[in-house]
């Protein structure tokens, strides 16, 4: 007779499917918006609408004014499909993606191109990951531009939309932090471009404002898509 698995074992079970519901996880759900990101003329047309002007209440921010953890129950690109966010961004991000047989939330193993650098990094849950979940537009950047002024579900739906997260390399990661776009650019040119379009159409998309600098960064990076 087969033994009953133990309690623990199960607990880590459910813990890696990554899902919150009790139904059946909808993973079949669009995991980008449509028409994003914009292509390079609309974003440029975008960014000539933004409000222009410096950061304000950055002595105020913190991490947990966006949700302490990730969450399916926001309007948000991804949200409400019964998967964790995080492993949203990897079914979309990752080649060669294996899924859980029962529960295609989970996402088993993987490889990421990292759009920022060029690197190719395996992933796996079982073992230490060089791949973290990168917010296009940094929370701390999104709050000094503006989201100070947000509700908390407001910023709950920020921090989990999947076209304002990347999965990319860690340490690049850590390097950008909550730097602006013309504070950082990703060390790989080919990328700029489109991260010019991405960045542009999340400010736009939440009424984000933008520091003169940044604006002529972005400016000068769209500039230099391929026409």
């Amino acid at each position: 007779m087969r033994r009953p698995a133990p309690i623990l074992a199960v607990a880590a079970v459910l813990l890696l499917s990554g899902c919150h519901h009790d139904t059946a996880p909808r993973a079949v759900a669009p995991l980008a918006g449509v028409g994003f990101p914009p292509d390079a003329r609309t974003a440029t047309a975008q960014l000539a609408a933004l409000a222009v002007g410096w950061g304000r209440n950055w002595e105020t921010y913190k991490r947990e004014n966006f949700g302490r953890y990730w969450s399916d129950e926001t309007d948000a690109v991804g949200g409400r499909n019964g998967c964790d966010t995080r492993d949203d961004v990897l079914r979309r991000d990752l080649d060669e993606l294996r899924e859980g047989d029962r529960n295609p939330c989970v996402v088993v193993s993987g490889v990421l191109h990292d759009p920022y650098t060029g690197k190719r990094l395996p992933y796996s849950y079982r073992r230490a990951s060089q791949i973290q979940t990168d917010h296009v537009v940094a929370l701390g950047a999104a709050w000094r531009a503006g989201a100070y002024a947000w509700t908390a579900q407001r910023r709950l739906e920020y921090a989990n939309d999947l076209d304002v997260l990347l999965a990319v390399d860690k340490q690049t990661n850590y390097d950008k932090g909550s730097k602006t776009a013309d504070k950082w650019q990703p060390p790989r040119q080919e990328y700029r471009c489109e991260y010019a379009r991405r960045y542009t159409g999340i400010k736009a998309r939440y009424g984000l404002s933008v520091t003169p600098p940044e604006k002529l960064a972005l400016q000068r990076m769209l500039a230099a898509c391929p026409q």
